[in-house]
């Protein structure tokens, strides 16, 4: 481990810098971590271009990322799970007290929960990286670090379909096929949904997503009257869908899931836009349709590492870019500019494997 701990840090909106830190000293309760594998979500990148998402305001330099798996390198006095060698997956938001939300298994909605690359804590996309070991899962042999590292949004899918209530025999409108939009369709189908319907304004997102099982894919344009859209969606599946999974955060798009679900179904809000929107309230209403919030993501590394060993969910095919960590910049250009699905960074100048 001589020399320093290359990190990308953001210091101010538009201003993305790499630079050495100190490697950090794990305390009791934690482990060092070299990191081998981390992508980069689009709030990595919001954060980049506005310096803020909504309430959360960049206000001193963050170190980026939160999508990682990495290898242990010390552990922590207390540490008895995990050893130095093991490979993992991290969980990025660990509660800092054990209050009521935390008691009741919902600790993602703690106010004082630590969430990496969110102000004002530091992210993981850097060389080393300590992080509480009771929120680091060891991956089976046969899951790769990009794998693991994929879980972080494999995550925020099983965290929607659950909140949708997504069964056997479910019909399943998911709009927006960008990597949320897949991952929630990857686990509706694991999940038992019968049949997927995807929409999506471009073409190759849809295509990308026929191969990971969709059933339908229905081409949206801007402008498009949302009550037409949920007739076509109808005539897609045979019938209204019971759940809508809402993954664009746009506001026409939240009116084409509130017009197309049945009645008695649930619409799950998963992307997140502007923090007000004008819907068909009433609409929903009549119809006891439930609109439910998602807000990242609670209980799910273990079910997550369990689909990926089985080999019941492939997310492999998700990572469409690869850049070593000397790179950052001109990968966090590659996702401003949409191209791919998931460009992932690799922080181990000596093992740039999947």
């Amino acid at each position: 481990m001589a020399g320093g701990n290359m990190s990308v840090v953001l210091h101010a909106k538009g201003d993305l810098r790499l630079e050495n830190r100190p490697i950090p000293e794990p305390g009791p309760n934690e482990v060092l971590l070299q990191m081998h594998s981390v992508g980069i979500c689009g709030s990595d990148v919001h954060y980049w271009q506005n310096g803020r998402i909504g309430e959360f305001v960049l206000t001193k330099p963050m170190v980026l990322g939160h999508e990682a798996a990495g290898r242990v390198m010390k552990v922590g006095s207390e540490v008895k799970h995990l050893k130095v060698g093991d490979r993992v997956a991290i969980e990025p938001g660990v509660p800092r007290e054990m209050d009521e939300f935390f008691k009741n298994g919902r600790y993602n909605l703690s106010p004082t929960i630590f969430f990496c690359a969110t102000p004002p804590d530091d992210g993981n996309l850097c060389q080393y990286y300590k992080h509480s070991a009771n929120f680091c899962y060891k991956l089976p042999d046969n899951v790769t670090f990009e794998e693991g590292a994929l879980i972080e949004p494999l995550s925020v899918g099983i965290h929607a379909c659950r909140r949708a209530g997504v069964t056997l025999g479910t019909t399943v409108l998911i709009c927006g096929a960008g990597p949320i939009g897949l991952v929630c369709l990857l686990v509706a189908k694991a999940m038992g949904a019968s049949q997927v319907v995807i929409t999506d304004l471009a073409p190759e997102r849809l295509t990308m997503a026929k191969e990971l099982g969709a059933d339908f894919q229905l081409k949206v344009k801007r402008g498009d009257a949302p009550q037409q859209l949920a007739k076509s969606i109808e005539e897609k599946l045979g019938a209204q869908p019971h759940v809508t999974i809402e993954c664009s955060g746009v506001e026409s798009s939240i009116h084409t899931a509130i017009y197309a679900t049945r009645p008695g179904g649930v619409v799950t809000l998963v992307g997140l836009g502007a923090e007000m929107a004008n819907i068909p309230l009433i609409h929903a209403a009549v119809k006891e349709v439930d609109i439910r919030g998602v807000f990242r993501y609670c209980n799910t590394w273990p079910m997550a590492v369990a689909m990926l060993a089985s080999g019941k969910v492939n997310v492999k095919p998700l990572v469409t870019h690869r850049f070593p960590l000397e790179q950052a910049v001109q990968a966090f250009e590659t996702t401003r500019q949409g191209l791919g699905i998931k460009v992932m960074l690799k922080c181990d100048q000596n093992d740039q494997k999947p």
